[in-house]
């Protein structure tokens, strides 16, 4: 039988192992994917990216990821509002494009929202703040994809509601359990790496 203070450091080991690798190379949460000119995408390739966008961008994985330990009431119940306002985001980029000048701020901001989540889930803000950052990393994802023709970009939303949906479904049903497993202090551990990364990643943006 193992013991629960082995799961705990197992959990911590390997959390930090891939927070390790996630911050030896550059952030590049945006575009993943060489896409190219998103105009000339087909089908096939607009779902690829929109698979691929949230679950390969190290930010936006982590934003999903961090439900794990965020304690919140009936997790479950969360999935539908984000990816349901994550989606909006993404749709409000296609009509109201990021100007060019603020492309370099949009990202620091949401980077800086795992910092957010970091304060989430130490108590110091209020769970419904995840709601507009789900919307800007909505934008954001949305954003890589403007000028597309509507087949693949139908599908790349496709794409991204497929990838969210799944992640956030996968972590918030084993979310309660986790909590349990690692405790309140390994729980505060993980939200102040989180907003060490969140940190990281902006200043990464800001000053490359």
């Amino acid at each position: 039988m193992i013991s629960l203070s082995f799961k705990r450091t197992a959990f911590l080991g390997t959390s930090l192992l891939l927070l390790t690798i996630v911050l030896a190379g550059p952030a590049q949460a945006h575009h993943p994917f060489a896409m190219g000119d998103s105009s000339e995408l087909n089908a096939f390739q607009g779902l690829l990216s929109g698979i691929g966008h949230p679950l390969l961008g190290p930010d936006h994985l982590l934003f999903m990821v961090a439900l794990l330990f965020l304690g919140l009431a009936k997790p479950k119940e969360w999935v539908l509002p984000l990816v349901a306002l994550g989606l909006l985001g993404s749709g409000i980029s296609q009509v109201i494009p990021i100007p060019a000048g603020l492309e370099t701020a949009g990202e620091a901001l949401v980077s800086l929202s795992l910092v957010v989540e970091g304060c989430v889930a130490l108590n110091l803000l209020p769970t419904w703040i995840l709601l507009p950052c789900i919307t800007l990393h909505g934008y954001l994802l949305g954003a890589a994809i403007t000028g597309a023709e509507p087949t693949p970009l139908v599908a790349y939303f496709a794409g991204l509601a497929i990838a969210q949906t799944s992640m956030l479904l996968v972590v918030s049903l084993i979310s309660e359990r986790f909590i349990k497993m690692i405790g309140i202090s390994w729980t505060k551990i993980l939200a102040g790496i989180w907003m060490g990364i969140g940190f990281a990643f902006a200043w990464s943006v800001v000053i490359p």
